[in-house]
């Protein structure tokens, strides 16, 4: 085990901040860990219902990573057609030991042309969209592909964090982690995507479809780009041979 694990969590407006501060809270009691919150800038950021942020490590200035975290939120759809912070996905992607994501943050990893032959975990209401990417989508909690972990929906990343601790520093060190966390969720109410009636499942799904045309459109637009070979290069990268295909140079 690394003496230092160097952690990076993608921070951007409107994300849905659970994503990326459930994981945090876990990842943050490893040993040795240092965590960066990556943003553009050092400034207050704003999730998706509100809630104030401040990154700490900028794109510029953030080391190799261990692991790098992306979260979702409908802040995600303008981030496809950033070259900014695709261009540092894909650099920090493809050097770190994990490329992981929560909730919708797989389209930005799909985006960054990370996820092309992966399974991957993706919240439920837009699960199938992975596959534009050429991803295969999974229907579980926490999908472990190579070094590629994924965790579904919003608070499926607190499931997703410990399975990565243990990926890190083993199996003891995370049920330590869960044990002092006192991680033993109990929800009030029986109810998830296998379970709900199909009325519900159809009424969320109509109210959300605005939102997931938008996502859509945004994949397709972002995959067609990877497909030309357009994605964006990092500083880092100008002058190293692609590993990636697709990535110009």
């Amino acid at each position: 085990m690394k003496a230092t694990l160097e952690i990076g969590l993608l921070f951007f407006p409107g994300m849905t901040q659970l994503d990326v501060t459930g994981p945090f809270e876990v990842l943050a009691r490893l040993p040795g860990a240092r965590m960066h919150l990556l943003w553009k800038r050092i400034e207050p950021i704003t999730s998706d219902v509100g809630l104030t942020l401040m990154p700490t490590t900028t794109f510029e200035d953030c080391p190799p990573l261990d692991v790098l975290c992306v979260g979702g939120g409908p802040g995600q759809m303008a981030l496809m057609d950033d070259p900014e912070v695709i261009g540092f996905v894909a650099h920090a992607g493809a050097n770190a030991r994990y490329v992981t994501s929560v909730c919708a943050g797989c389209f930005i990893l799909a985006g960054a042309g990370l996820l092309n032959g992966y399974k991957s975990a993706c919240h439920w209401l837009s699960r199938d969209q992975l596959a534009i990417f050429g991803a295969i989508p999974i229907a579980e909690r926490i999908v472990v592909d190579r070094n590629r972990i994924s965790g579904g929906g919003v608070t499926a990343g607190i499931d997703f964090a410990f399975q990565v601790a243990a990926e890190l520093c083993g199996d003891d060190v995370a049920k330590r982690l869960q044990l002092m966390l006192e991680y033993a969720p109990k929800p009030p109410f029986d109810i998830t995507e296998q379970n709900a009636p199909p009325e519900l499942l159809a009424e969320i799904r109509s109210a959300a479809r605005p939102m997931l045309e938008e996502r859509r459109l945004s994949s397709e637009k972002a995959a067609a780009r990877l497909r030309d070979g357009h994605l964006p290069v990092h500083p880092d990268d100008a002058d190293v041979p692609s590993s990636r295909p697709g990535v110009p140079r």
